[in-house]
């Protein structure tokens, strides 16, 4: 996996040699979010040897290189998720890139339903900790020493320090935010009530199909974590309103606007 990696870094530089000091992943409704920074390069994944490619409509499937303001980033268009098929070491295979090419600070955004029943569709949670129960580790299999040690600490997944920077973004930008423990599953089938019921007795405030492997990566390499999901539909059981992508693309695209001033705002407050 480590010569895969090389291979991919080797690949994006015959691109660009640009640096990037945060990686973003976009999630629902900001899909569009990186045309609007100043670019400076731009690797589509196929470009990239050996690097999995992301089958889900809408996700446009490249690294776009660039400023938000000041702050060099790289930001990806599409993610990967293991529903797709993939390997965990693939699906965390872009995070882990990222770093090794040169990004200290990662942003992970998604799009997720609501277990907390005080949650509505369009809210903004800030991600405090996570529940990987249903997923593989990514760390499984031998450990890869250049990136981390054998047995990471997990007690801070999400850095406090950029937990405060995005209270902070937050209400300067006249946003609320909930804060929240985030629970990974499989997917692409949504959960059933009783899976939710569980989520809620564990202590998830929302669940979705990706973040927190990513963020397991990131940390295993000592990058710093925050995450933000977009609360775009209630999970099973919490309402009567029957489950489809629709609904949460709808949502998704309602908050873009305050979801990509959010972000902005928490990128160049890093």
């Amino acid at each position: 996996m480590y010569q895969k990696l090389l291979a991919c870094v080797e690949s994006v530089r015959k691109k660009t040699d640009f640096k990037p000091e945060v990686g973003v992943i976009l999630g629902s409704g900001l899909g569009d979010y990186a045309d609007g920074i100043t670019i400076e390069a731009v690797v589509d994944y196929t470009d990239i040897q050996g690097f999995p490619v992301s089958t889900v409509s809408g996700h446009k499937g490249r690294f776009v290189f660039g400023f938000v303001k000041e702050t060099p980033v790289v930001i990806m268009q599409g993610r990967v998720h293991y529903y797709e098929g993939y390997a965990m070491s693939d699906v965390v295979l872009p995070i882990r890139l990222m770093g090794m090419l040169g990004a200290k600070k990662l942003m992970l955004t998604n799009a997720a339903g609501g277990v907390n029943e005080n949650f509505k569709p369009g809210d903004f949670m800030m991600i405090t900790d996570h529940i990987t129960t249903g997923v593989p580790s990514p760390l499984i299999g031998p450990n890869i020493d250049e990136l981390g040690q054998r047995f990471p600490d997990m007690s801070e997944v999400y850095s406090r320090r950029l937990c405060k920077v995005i209270r902070h973004a937050a209400k300067k930008c006249g946003i609320g935010i909930r804060e929240g423990v985030y629970v990974q599953f499989t997917g692409p089938n949504y959960e059933t009530p009783a899976e939710i019921r569980m989520c809620r007795g564990w202590g998830g405030d929302a669940v979705g199909m990706s973040t927190a492997c990513e963020a397991m990566a990131a940390r295993h390499m000592g990058l710093e974590v925050c995450g933000i999901s977009c609360i775009t539909n209630l999970a099973a059981g919490v309402s009567d309103v029957k489950l489809d992508h629709k609904e949460v693309k709808e949502t998704a695209d309602r908050v873009s606007a305050d979801f990509k001033k959010l972000v902005t705002e928490v990128i160049v407050s890093m």
